[in-house]
């Protein structure tokens, strides 16, 4: 008997990945944000312009891309802590770009409305693009197990159970930091509610928000340009456009010719706060000592052009001061730009009426915009800036005149960077500082319900849509 030849099986032909160019710019980004630190509001801009101007894009492209970036940056230790559930090894051994396909995928999965099996095919394809085939059949092991439960699902198996450990569980419900929960619902207080609707506003986008600046820009007039459907008036600001979702601020001539700009409600009302802060006599030199990127002194500028004041606008880093000297280019009034360090001032003491000085800090108070800081700071970070916030407020207090205001504004809720502070400096430190007394800042935000006891302010983006802004008003007494 013959032996029968033995049949072979054709082999298959290899198919090309397709490239989506939506993930693989969201991917790039993302290697940008973990690679070089760089901030995704500055990251991405960039890389939309190229892709509309490549003809790759429309608007609902760069809506989706928007999208998959901010979303899974905003949720990276929640999928962080799913993802662990699913591979064999411990996270520190998966490979960055990896982990960040990985990511991208679980968004789309528990955090969009993609139909599974096209998140996870399309998450494989990005993987053979940008990693390999053989990387990418690990992506698919890994995304169908992740495909196997929905948010809920998930959530019940890697957060702890409330009453265990609430900061952590919180922590991986709303995606926060365990310190960052912990800082925040120890400046908010009260109970589990009101931690819960904050972690949540900072999860949302927020809304993108212009001020019209005075003398240069009516709110009527952008309200017109803009359309009924293009934007309403702020909540709080008199000088506040709200933009409807997917507006584009460049679009309109008050922006591009500078009459108008992209501000947070909360940093427009601290600074309308400080320029009506009540004054007796002079009224005409104000300073903003921490003026980069610009956003304020603009705005203060605007204001104090309205009174013959003239505004110098004072910021240590040269790019920055760039910045600032383009936001204020233009201004109808007297105003000067100038590099300096505020705990070095440049003018001599009891120059001003007005100062205001935003000091550097944590960033907290703008998680919601820029969602990656949260994993990016580390409680370490807050000793780094508190002799740089005490300062300036003190240096501030040495360069307003007797019965002259100052305003100390921060980004943050963190009690270390907000009311600590002041109190640290009005306890003496400092002969100026020894000599000033506080002026309560709520009845300057008329209308602004929930501000508190006072007479500090701290804004909220549960309670007010801004930022988590702080100020203190003080006046110098003697």
């Amino acid at each position: 008997m013959t032996d029968q030849p033995r049949r072979h099986r054709p082999a298959k032909t290899y198919r090309r990945p397709q490239k989506d160019p939506v993930r693989i710019l969201a991917f790039e980004a993302l290697r940008a944000v973990d690679e070089r630190d760089a901030y995704a509001n500055l990251v991405l801009p960039p890389l939309l312009r190229k892709a509309r101007e490549g003809g790759d894009f429309d608007g609902r492209d760069a809506a989706l891309a928007t999208e998959l970036v901010y979303g899974t940056l905003r949720w990276q230790g929640t999928y962080d802590a799913i993802i662990a559930e699913c591979v064999d090894r411990p996270l520190r051994e998966v490979d960055p770009p990896v982990l960040d396909v990985l990511s991208l995928g679980a968004h789309q999965l528990l955090g969009t409305r993609i139909p599974p099996h096209a998140a996870v095919s399309a998450s494989v394809e990005l993987a053979r693009v940008v990693l390999g085939d053989g990387r990418a059949k690990f992506v698919n092991a890994v995304l169908r197990r992740i495909a196997a439960d929905d948010l809920d699902g998930w959530l019940a198996r890697v957060a702890p159970p409330y009453d265990e450990d609430p900061e952590e569980h919180l922590a991986v419900v709303h995606a926060h930091p365990r310190w960052v929960v912990s800082a925040l619902w120890d400046a908010l207080g009260g109970g589990r509610a009101g931690i819960e609707d904050l972690l949540a506003a900072d999860n949302e986008r927020p809304e993108v928000t212009l001020v019209a600046r005075p003398g240069r820009a009516e709110r009527a007039e952008l309200l017109d340009a803009l359309g009924s459907e293009g934007g309403v008036p702020g909540r709080w600001s008199p000088y506040a456009v709200r933009l409807a979702e997917g507006g584009e601020p460049g679009a309109l001539d008050a922006v591009r010719e500078g009459h108008a700009g992209v501000q947070d409600e909360g940093s427009q009302l601290v600074a309308i706060a400080l320029a009506n802060a009540p004054l007796e006599g002079s009224d005409a030199r104000w300073l903003d000592g921490c003026a980069g990127p610009g956003g304020k002194a603009a705005l203060l500028a605007a204001l104090a052009a309205q009174r013959g004041a003239m505004l110098l606008a004072s910021e240590r880093q040269q790019h920055r001061a760039r910045l600032v000297e383009r936001a204020l280019h233009g201004n109808p009034g007297p105003y000067q730009v100038i590099t300096a360090d505020g705990t070095r001032p440049a003018w001599r003491p009891g120059t001003f009426d007005r100062v205001l000085v935003d000091v550097p800090c944590s960033g907290l108070g703008a998680l919601r915009r820029r969602p990656e800081a949260r994993w990016r700071r580390r409680p370490e970070d807050l000793e780094g800036f508190a002799p740089l916030q005490r300062g300036l407020l003190r240096e501030a207090l040495n360069a307003v005149r007797v019965g002259g205001v100052v305003g100390y504004a921060t980004c943050s809720p963190h009690l270390a960077e907000t009311r600590a502070v002041v109190d640290d400096v009005l306890k003496g430190r400092g002969a100026a500082a020894a000599s000033a007394e506080w002026i309560d800042a709520r009845p300057l935000m008329p209308g602004v319900l929930a501000l508190g006891d006072g007479p500090d302010v701290q804004l909220w983006p549960h309670l007010h849509g801004t930022d988590a802004m702080y100020l203190a008003l003080l006046r110098r007494t003697a």
